[in-house]
C-alpha cells in the first residue's frame, strides 16, 4: 500500500476539521469563499468514501474485506488511540459523505445565509460522524459523539424562530443527558476489563469473572440507552420529530444520517462485545433490542397516520427505519444483518431526499417570501391553458415546477413505502426473506414482518394524503419557484437510490459480505493488532 493511502482512513476526519479553521479565518461576507471551500472539501469527502469503500473491498487484489486500521501517534493498540475502516464504517462513511454533499448543495440556495458559520458547523458535523463510524476506542467515540452533537446544537438552532429555540433546548437538554449516560456506561466498563479499545474488549470480555458479570451488563445496559436515545428508539423518542421538524431543510437532511450513528454502535459492540463467543453476556439484550424495536415501528407508523405535515411524516418514518434496524438487530442472523444493511442504505438516502424536497413542495408562491439572490427558476411557472383557444377547452397543461417535484415526491414515496421495483422494496424484501429462510418461522419473525408490511401501507396512505393535499389540489396561485439549485441535490439522492436498484445485486454481494466480517469477529481482532506502524514497523 502506498503512503498516502496508508493516511485514506483519518482524512474523512481531518479534512473538514482543516477547512473548518481556515473558514474560522474569513468574515461571513465571504460568502461565496466559504461555499467553494466548504463544497470542494464536501465533493472531496465523496471521493474519499468511494476510495475507501473499493479499498476495504480488496479491489481484485485478494485482500478482500481486511479492515485498514491507523495508528494515531504510531502506537500500537491497546495503549495508542486506533481508527478502523472496515466494510461497516467504510459504507457508513460514504453514506455520510453522500447526504453531506448534496445537503450542502441544497443549502447554498439560500440556507447558508439565515444565520453565521453555517459552513464551520456543518463541516464539523460530518467530521465528528465520521469520526464516530471510524473510530476503535469507546472513549474516543464519545469525544466524537460531543464533536457532532455540538455541531448540531448550532445547526438546529441556524435561522432562529421561536420554534426552533423550543425544539433545540429540549433536543440539547435530552442530548446532554444521554453524553452523561454514556461516560457512566464507559466508567463501569473501563473498570471492569480495564480497556476501551473495542477489539481488545471482545478478547477480555469473555474473561470477566462471574462476579463482575453484573456491573459489566449495568454499564453496557446505562451505555446501550444513551444509543438508543440517539437511534430515536421508543419511549426516548419524542424530541425527535419535532427537532427534525423544525430544522432547516439541508439541516433536517443531514439530520437522517444521524440517529444511524446510534444504529451503527449498536451493531458494532453487538457483534464484537456480545458474539457468540463473549462468554457469558453472549446475546446480551437482543431481546431488549427486538421488543424496542417493535414498539418504535408501532409508534412510528401511528405517528405517520396522525400527522398531516411532511415533516411529521418524514419524522415518523425516521423512527420507523431505527425500529426496523434495531428488531433485525436483535434478532442477529447473517442473512439478516446483510439485508437490514441494505435497508439502512437505502432508508437513509430515501429520507434525506425527502427533507430536501419537502419545503419546495410546501413553499408559498407569493414571491415576497423568497430570499433576494436565490436563482432564477430553471422550469416555467406559469399554467399554459389547454391546446386550443375556446373557452369550452377541456385541459391544462401541468407546469415544469409541479411536474418535476411530484415526480420526486412519487419517487420518494414509493421508496419509502417499500413499493417495487424500487431499492425501498428490495431492502424489505431482503429482510423478509431472510426471515424466511428458518424451516419453523418464529413468533418473533411474523410480527416482524407484519410490522414491515403496515407501516409501510401506512406511509403509502400518509403520502398520498399529503400529495393530494399539497400538489395536486387546484389552487388559485402560481407554483412555486424553483432553482436549479435546489433540483440537483434532491436529483442526486434520487438517483443514488435508483442506482442502489439498478446495482442490487454488487451492492448487495457488499452487504453480505460485510455480515460476514461483522459475524467473524476475530477479522476485525487481528487487523488492530498486528497493525502495522506507519513506514511499515510492526508494534
Amino acid at each position: 500500500m502506498s503512503d498516502w493511502m496508508q493516511h485514506l482512513v483519518i482524512a474523512p476526519i481531518v479534512l473538514p476539521m482543516m477547512v473548518c479553521a481556515v473558514l474560522l479565518a474569513f468574515n461571513e461576507r465571504r460568502r461565496t469563499l466559504k461555499r467553494l471551500l466548504s463544497l470542494g472539501t464536501a465533493a472531496a469527502l465523496v471521493a474519499i468514501s468511494v476510495a475507501l469503500v473499493l479499498q476495504v473491498n480488496g479491489g481484485g487484489d485478494g485482500m478482500a474485506g481486511t479492515p485498514q486500521v491507523y495508528l494515531l501517534g504510531n502506537w500500537p493498540a491497546p495503549f495508542g488511540i486506533v481508527l478502523v475502516a472496515d466494510r461497516l464504517s467504510a459504507l457508513m462513511v460514504l453514506l455520510t459523505s453522500v447526504l453531506g454533499f448534496t445537503a450542502l448543495f441544497y443549502a447554498i440556495a439560500r440556507w447558508d445565509r439565515s444565520g453565521p458559520r453555517f459552513h464551520v458547523l456543518f463541516l464539523l458535523l460530518l467530521a465528528g460522524v465520521n469520526g464516530a463510524f471510524l473510530t476503535g476506542d469507546i472513549f474516543n467515540l464519545f469525544v466524537f459523539f460531543e464533536v457532532l452533537l455540538a455541531a448540531s446544537y448550532g445547526l438546529v438552532l441556524h435561522g432562529a424562530g421561536e420554534e426552533r429555540t423550543k425544539a433545540s433546548l429540549h433536543y440539547i437538554t435530552i442530548n446532554i443527558a444521554a453524553s452523561m449516560l454514556f461516560l457512566i456506561g464507559v466508567a463501569m466498563i473501563y473498570a471492569v476489563t480495564g480497556t476501551l479499545n473495542m477489539a481488545e474488549l471482545a478478547t477480555r470480555i469473555s474473561q470477566v469473572p462471574w462476579e463482575d458479570l453484573m456491573l459489566l451488563e449495568a454499564g453496557a445496559a446505562i451505555l446501550g440507552t444513551a444509543f438508543l436515545v440517539k437511534a430515536g428508539t421508543w419511549p426516548l423518542c419524542f424530541w425527535l420529530p419535532r427537532t427534525y421538524a423544525a430544522a432547516a431543510p439541508p439541516v433536517g437532511a443531514i439530520f437522517a444520517i444521524m440517529t444511524k450513528v446510534g444504529i451503527y454502535v449498536i451493531l458494532r459492540l453487538s457483534s464484537l462485545l456480545f458474539g457468540k463467543d463473549s462468554g457469558g453476556v453472549t446475546d446480551f439484550a437482543d431481546d431488549w433490542l427486538i421488543w424496542a424495536g417493535f414498539a418504535t415501528m408501532i409508534y412510528g407508523t401511528l405517528g405517520i397516520l396522525a400527522t398531516r405535515k411532511l415533516t411529521g411524516i418524514a419524522g415518523h418514518y425516521v423512527m420507523v427505519s431505527s425500529g426496523t434496524l434495531l428488531a433485525a438487530i436483535g434478532i442477529g442472523e447473517e442473512a439478516l444483518t446483510a439485508a437490514l444493511l441494505f435497508y439502512l442504505a437505502s432508508s437513509t438516502l430515501a429520507v434525506g431526499a425527502l427533507y430536501l424536497i419537502i419545503e419546495p413542495v410546501e413553499r408559498n408562491a407569493d414571491e415576497d417570501d423568497m430570499i433576494a439572490g436565490v436563482a432564477e427558476p430553471v422550469f416555467d411557472d406559469e399554467y399554459t391553458g389547454a391546446v386550443g383557444e375556446e373557452e369550452n377547452e377541456i385541459g391544462v397543461v401541468i407546469p415544469g415546477t409541479i411536474a418535476i417535484l411530484g415526480g420526486g415526491f412519487i419517487f420518494c414515496a414509493l421508496l419509502l413505502a417499500g413499493l417495487p421495483p424500487l431499492s425501498g422494496f428490495i431492502a424489505k424484501f431482503a429482510i423478509i426473506d431472510a426471515l424466511f429462510a428458518d424451516a419453523v418461522i418464529a413468533p418473533i419473525a411474523w410480527m416482524l414482518i407484519a410490522l414491515i408490511i403496515l407501516s409501510g401501507l401506512a406511509t403509502l396512505i400518509a403520502m398520498t394524503r399529503a400529495g393530494i393535499d399539497l400538489l395536486w389540489t387546484p389552487g388559485e396561485d402560481s407554483p412555486a419557484r424553483l432553482s436549479v439549485i435546489e433540483v440537483a441535490p434532491i436529483g442526486l439522492l434520487l438517483a443514488a437510490c435508483l442506482a442502489l436498484m439498478v446495482l442490487a445485486d454488487p451492492a448487495y454481494l457488499y452487504m453480505e459480505g460485510t455480515a460476514a466480517a461483522l459475524s467473524d469477529r476475530s477479522v476485525y481482532i487481528e487487523a488492530v493488532r498486528s497493525a502495522p506502524r506507519v513506514g511499515g514497523a510492526m508494534p
